[in-house]
């Protein structure tokens, strides 16, 4: 029996199938360029290798392919019988994740891991933002990933895909300091990692190097491929630094290139959809003229991919879009049918967006405050929250009451406290 890259025994007696399902887990926790590729090459080694398609069907689902997911699902199941009992667990985690099952999925994960601690794509669904954790919409997300991290780094060791993990997870918890000791020691080992270059962009923002971090980005992205998962969101913090910079010409350049709908990028809708308004909301707190046509197309985007309700960072952003669009029928539907597990803060953001685009600043900012306190439920990162931050600071701004949108500033979210909008 062979084993995989992280120790585990896999099921199959080929040894060229084993070595390229270890090369094809490392493309896929760094987020680089061709992971449906490198586990298709997997099952093309041994076709009755169950994690080989459960690998290739967890690719497709990152990307948001749902249909491809299902079948390499479906095939790994159906080859599941022999395997051990860590493959199993590992085959019917994935399937409660890929059929949308996300509470049972969490429980049969966090189970799992303890059990193989060092299963890396099964403890990578609940080790970032975007995963079950970070969008559970629970309280205390951001401290369960933080312990979540922490409790599997000593199972391993120095390895660059759990370092740069819990980097984040301290990232987003205010230890700025150590994490920017563990993102270097992560990439200093695989600077190829997009993860990891997506966590260092996070600690630059936090910490305000806008110039140091823009560098960075543009040097880096120039060897990265435009169908990595990260792709487009690497650009959107791009984008924003060329914003900070005032380069209003760089960022236009950069979301026409990567990151609105019409750029034609291959990254997950939610990136697309939440990074374009959320670039042209902030470019327009900014001061910068945003022509209406971006906003409709946009709008016109979430409707298509994201027809219903249920996840509440997404909902928001949605709402804004409607909002700004003029799309009063698919605002409405937000305020009125939220759904998932953070609902109840979406009709008061969602509401606040709209008196915004009526130019209610006082309506705007009642909406939205009611929904601060627990803000960090939406899920995403606290650079991408700072959107609604942002939002609110505004409107008190425009409402006449600038010195209590300074004093909520320094109280909640420092950083922004010197550059309030508007």
């Amino acid at each position: 029996m062979q084993k995989d890259g992280y120790d585990n025994r896999i099921t199959t007696a080929s040894a060229r199938a084993a070595e390229a399902y270890a090369h094809a887990t490392s493309v896929m926790l760094a987020g680089q360029s061709g992971m449906v590729e490198a586990f298709d090459a997997v099952t093309r080694e041994d076709p009755g290798f169950a994690l080989g398609w459960m690998g290739l069907g967890r690719a497709h689902h990152a990307l948001g392919q749902g249909a491809a997911a299902l079948a390499a699902l479906e095939r790994a199941e159906a080859l599941s019988s022999g395997t051990t009992d860590r493959e199993a667990s590992h085959i019917n985690a994935f399937g409660l994740l890929l059929r949308g099952q996300g509470p049972q999925a969490y429980r049969a994960i966090r189970a799992h891991t303890d059990a193989w601690p060092r299963d890396a794509l099964v403890a990578q669904t609940c080790s970032s933002v975007f995963g079950l954790i970070g969008f559970s919409g629970k309280p205390g997300r951001e401290a369960e990933i933080l312990a979540f991290t922490a409790g599997l780094l000593p199972h391993y060791g120095a390895d660059w895909w759990m370092t740069s993990q819990y980097a984040f997870a301290l990232c987003e918890t205010g230890n700025i300091e150590k994490a920017d000791q563990m993102i270097d020691r992560s990439l200093a080992q695989k600077p190829e990692n997009a993860h990891g270059v997506h966590v260092r962009s996070h600690i630059w923002y936090e910490a305000g190097a806008t110039d140091q971090g823009l560098t960075y980005l543009n040097s880096w992205l120039q060897g990265y491929e435009n169908d990595g998962i990260l792709y487009s969101h690497l650009y959107w913090h791009a984008a924003l630094w060329s914003l900070a910079q005032g380069d209003t010409e760089g960022m236009w350049t950069r979301v026409d290139a990567a990151v609105a709908p019409a750029s034609g990028s291959a990254s997950p809708a939610i990136n697309i959809l939440t990074d374009t308004v959320s670039i042209l909301h902030r470019a327009t707190l900014a001061g910068v003229a945003v022509d209406d046509g971006r906003w409709q197309a946009v709008s016109a985007y979430a409707r298509q991919a994201f027809p219903a309700t249920g996840n509440a960072f997404v909902d928001v952003h949605a709402a804004l879009a409607h909002a700004m669009a003029g799309d009063a029928p698919a605002l409405e539907q937000i305020i009125t049918a939220p759904a998932g597990p953070a609902a109840d803060l979406v009709p008061d953001l969602a509401a606040g967006y709209r008196s915004m685009a009526a130019g209610d600043w006082s309506e705007a900012s009642g909406s939205m405050m009611r929904a601060m306190a627990d803000l960090a439920r939406i899920g995403g990162s606290r650079a991408q929250r700072d959107m609604v931050e942002q939002s609110l600071l505004t409107c008190l701004v425009r409402a006449g009451r600038a010195q209590e949108a300074r004093d909520i500033a320094a109280l909640r979210r420092p950083l922004l406290s010197s550059s309030i909008p508007a």
